[in-house]
Parts: C-alpha cells; sequence; structure tokens
C-alpha cells in the first residue's frame, strides 16, 4: 500500500481519497514516502486547527485556514520553490466536500498542480466523492496492518511487559486473531490479555478473538455468532461431513505450500428443519473460523439511494478484514428472491445487490468461505447455481430409518444420561417422514405431558406425541417432492448411502 501511495505521488497524481480509520499509521506511512527524493514537506488540515506541518505542535497552525475553503487557497498560493514538492492531508473533509465552493477550490487546486510535485491527499473512514471529481480523484482502501506489522506490535508489547518469550506456534495464533483489527486496536487488545491474566500465550487468543466480536457487533449488519455444539451433534448426513471434515485445514499455510486452492463456498439445499443451518453453524468449531451471519434484512435501508449496496459493501469488507472466517447466510432463497427483477418493486436496488453479491463471491482473494442454506430451488436465481459459484451443491433430504435412530439417540442424550429404555428402532419406524427438527419437537411435547403428570416421560409418549403430529412431508407433498426430483440430478446427497448408492449406479 505504501509503495503504491509513493508511484501515485511521483506520477504526480494532484488528488488521492484515502479510506481510513488508522489516522496515525496512514500519516507515518506518507511521512515515510516524503523523505524519498524528491523531499517532501508534509501539511495536515483539520477543521479543528487549520493547516499545521507535520511533526510542528498544533500551536503553529497558518492563520485564517480553519475552513476547508480558505486552507485549499492557501495551498494553491504557495509558490516558494520548497512549497512546490509538499504533500498536503486533509483530514475527514467528507462532510464539505458536496459543498459548491469546496468542489470547486479542489478542482481549481487541481488545476493549478499541473507541472508542480503538490498532491493533496484527502484522509476520512468515509468515502464521498462528488460527481464533479470522480474523473480526477485516486480512491485507495488503507489496507490494515498485515501478519509483519502486527507482530512489531506483538513484540513491542512483550518488551514493554518483560514477559518471557513465547513460542513461534503462540506468536503465530496470537498474530493471526489479530488479523483484521486496526494498529491500535491489535495493541490495546493485547495490553487488556495481559492485564487479565499476566501473560501472552496462545491460550489468551480468545481474548483477542473477543475485540473480534466488538468489530462486528459495530457493524450493525453481521452477526457474530457462537456454536458450543460439535459436529456429532447433527444425526447423519455423513457425506456432507466427510466433506467438511477433509477441508478442516484448507486455509492453513500448509494447504497453499500444497498446491490447494482456498475453498469459495457450499450451498445446501433442502428440506425445513433437516439441520441445514445447525452444520453451518457446527462447522465454525470444526475448521476453528469465526462464524459470521450476514442479515439480508439488515443490509436493505430505503434511507437514501444507494445505503443498502454501502450496506453490503461494508459488511463484506468487514469479513475481508478478520478473515479467514465463516460467512453463513441463512434462507439465500428469501434473501435473493426476486433480485433478477426488482425494477418496479423497488427500483432495481435488490438487483444491484444481487449483482454486488455475485461478483463479490467470483473475484473475491481473501478467505472467507461462503456457508448458504435453501428451502426453494424455484426462486433462486441460475447465477448461484452455476459451477464455480460454490465448490458444492448438496441436497439434504429428510433423514433415513438409520438417521433418524441417530437423531433420537443425540436428543435423548441431551436430556437423559440412561436412554438404554427406549426403543430407538421403533421410534425411527414410527417417525417416517419427519424431519429432524419434527423429532425433537415431538420428543419435547411427549416431555410437557409427563411433566403435567409429574412423571417421568416414556417410550409411549414419544409415539404419541409423534402420531399426534402432521409432518412437513405430508403437509407440503408437492413442493417436497419437486425438490427432490430437481435434486436428484443436480445436487450431490448429503447422507452417505445415498451418495453410495448413486456412485454405484453411475
Amino acid at each position: 500500500m505504501q509503495e503504491e501511495i509513493s508511484i501515485l505521488i511521483q506520477a504526480q497524481y494532484p488528488l488521492i481519497y484515502l479510506v481510513t480509520s488508522e489516522e496515525e499509521r496512514c500519516e507515518q506511512a506518507i511521512s515515510t514516502i516524503a523523505q524519498a527524493k524528491p523531499q517532501r514537506r508534509v501539511f495536515i488540515w483539520t477543521v479543528t486547527h487549520g493547516i499545521v506541518e507535520y511533526g510542528q505542535p498544533r500551536t503553529t497552525t497558518q492563520h485564517n485556514t480553519v475552513s476547508p475553503e480558505a486552507a485549499i487557497e492557501w495551498v494553491i498560493r504557495q509558490r516558494e520553490p520548497n512549497s512546490n514538492a509538499s504533500i498536503y492531508i486533509f483530514k475527514d473533509l467528507h462532510p464539505f466536500i458536496d459543498s459548491p465552493p469546496v468542489t470547486r477550490w479542489l478542482r481549481d487546486a487541481i488545476a493549478n498542480f499541473k507541472g508542480t510535485q503538490k498532491t493533496i491527499i484527502l484522509m476520512s473512514p468515509l468515502q464521498q466523492i462528488p460527481i464533479e471529481l470522480e474523473k480526477e480523484v485516486v480512491v485507495l482502501d488503507f489496507a490494515l496492518p498485515d501478519m509483519k506489522e502486527l507482530n512489531q506490535v506483538l513484540s513491542g508489547q512483550l518488551e514493554q511487559t518483560k514477559s518471557r518469550r513465547i513460542t513461534t506456534e503462540a506468536r503465530e495464533k496470537l498474530l493471526k486473531a489479530a488479523l483484521g483489527l486496526t494498529k491500535d486496536e491489535a495493541e490495546k487488545v493485547y495490553r487488556k490479555a495481559q492485564v487479565s491474566t499476566g501473560r501472552l500465550t496462545e491460550e489468551e487468543v480468545d481474548i483477542v478473538l473477543s475485540e473480534k466480536k466488538q468489530l462486528i457487533r459495530r457493524n450493525g449488519i453481521l452477526e457474530f455468532i457462537e456454536e458450543d455444539e460439535t459436529l456429532d451433534a447433527v444425526g447423519g448426513l455423513e457425506e456432507l461431513k466427510r466433506w467438511l471434515r477433509q477441508r478442516s485445514n484448507a486455509f492453513t499455510e500448509r494447504a497453499r505450500e500444497y498446491g490447494l486452492p482456498q475453498p469459495k463456498g457450499m450451498l445446501i439445499l433442502g428440506v425445513p428443519g433437516c439441520g441445514k443451518s445447525l452444520i453451518a453453524k457446527t462447522t465454525s468449531r470444526l475448521w476453528g473460523l469465526p462464524l459470521l451471519r450476514l442479515d439480508m434484512g439488515r443490509v436493505y435501508d430505503g434511507s437514501m439511494v444507494g445505503r443498502s449496496e454501502a450496506n453490503l459493501r461494508n459488511a463484506l469488507k468487514t469479513a475481508e478484514s478478520i478473515s479467514p472466517a465463516l460467512l453463513f447466510i441463512d434462507e439465500l432463497d428469501k434473501a435473493f428472491a426476486g433480485g433478477t427483477g426488482s425494477a418496479d418493486s423497488d427500483g432495481g436496488t435488490s438487483s444491484r445487490i444481487f449483482g454486488s453479491f455475485l461478483t463479490w463471491m467470483q473475484e473475491k482473494t481473501s478467505p472467507v468461505f461462503v456457508m448458504a442454506t435453501a428451502n426453494r430451488i424455484e426462486r433462486l436465481p441460475g447465477e448461484f447455481l452455476r459451477k464455480g459459484r460454490f465448490d458444492e451443491l448438496f441436497f439434504v433430504d429428510l433423514p433415513t430409518k438409520e438417521e433418524r435412530q441417530d437423531i433420537f439417540k443425540i436428543h435423548l442424550s441431551k436430556r437423559r444420561r440412561e436412554i438404554t429404555r427406549f426403543d430407538l428402532e421403533q421410534l425411527s419406524n414410527v417417525s417416517e417422514g419427519f424431519s429432524g427438527a419434527e423429532i425433537e419437537q415431538a420428543l419435547v411435547a411427549a416431555m410437557y405431558e409427563a411433566f403435567a403428570q409429574d412423571r417421568e416421560f416414556t417410550q409411549l409418549d414419544i409415539i404419541a406425541a409423534i402420531k399426534s403430529t402432521m409432518p412437513l412431508s405430508k403437509t407440503m407433498t408437492e413442493q417436497v417432492t419437486a425438490l427432490r426430483d430437481w435434486a436428484r440430478q443436480r445436487a450431490r446427497p448429503a447422507a452417505s448411502s445415498v451418495a453410495e448408492y448413486q456412485r454405484m449406479e453411475f
């Protein structure tokens, strides 16, 4: 990033827009660039102090340069020989940049800077560019600290606190946990870990990750999900589990050295209540990666034109900043239903968001694995289903007889230590056509019935609850049948028995 800024300045680009919230780190990078030949003076403008030369106390301000118009005029008027090689940093000019006088002064400055070594750098956490300047400005996102910079922060903290030396593995874990944080955030969270436990080791990684949770909460669009269940809490779906376990180390350096590409994502189709969302959540623990849920309902914002698109960009940028991570989108068919033809309903907002998301999925290079679930395949735009968008498309059908036994065993074991008194095979037989969620609810209903009578629930209570329940597979037979017919030739079955049968058939 520093090299790119240096090239633009040397190439006499008059106006650069740096999107960043790390003012101090960005200033230091620009100051380093200014030391190269030809050396340049660096000036900084703020609305509170006007123009001050970098490194000088704030009391030595240039008079009458507090207003942005006066500051830009002062920059243009600098004619001394040593002023023709200068960098002028304007902090947080975005609230004023749409003002006609400010826009005009900036355009005058651009014209005036031709043939000189003068550059204006707009530094702001928000990108706001009037249409008059779009052809003149270069926009850059100032990158967050990489592993090398974070290593310097960590080393400084260890030296400052005189902590004992840590292992290479512990250092790598602490550094990877801090990826996506600003330099200041990393310094603070390392100090927090030091204060909390009196040391900095790999055991303090959870404290570092807590800062990322704060980052997600501040974003407002994403939600940080913590799941206590493991993949073993999902009954059946052995083919899907095997696929996930094979890729549990897919984001490690060892995988890169082996030549493997980073996984992009997976789409899980299936009957409602069959464990699609639970699979996504438990994969987070299996892979040891943070799980972020993208709530499309929060993305849409009709308060102003372009706000929804900006929300999506910010959410995806946040996910990339803390990668490697899992991005979970539940019920994708509802989130993007009708996205290709929304011009009449919402002015095309849904179409633009849909297009932006597809482009991001196709072009992203950051290790963000998209886990999406869907129930209604006919609502999904065809662009989602083409090869290359997702690594794999799985279909989760209603559980088989053996899978229903596993599901009963899992839910009974959660509620009672001793379950040998239950006949799992009989329960599996009477619950044919039930989804995993329906099996759990039948068990809960049986427990309520017995609890109301102040006794322990029995096998007969569960059977009675099952008999009194009409499963979704019967109330929506046509929808389930259509989904099965579509998936039979187009998706990979999540159940190992079905997958093995199809391989033999092929």
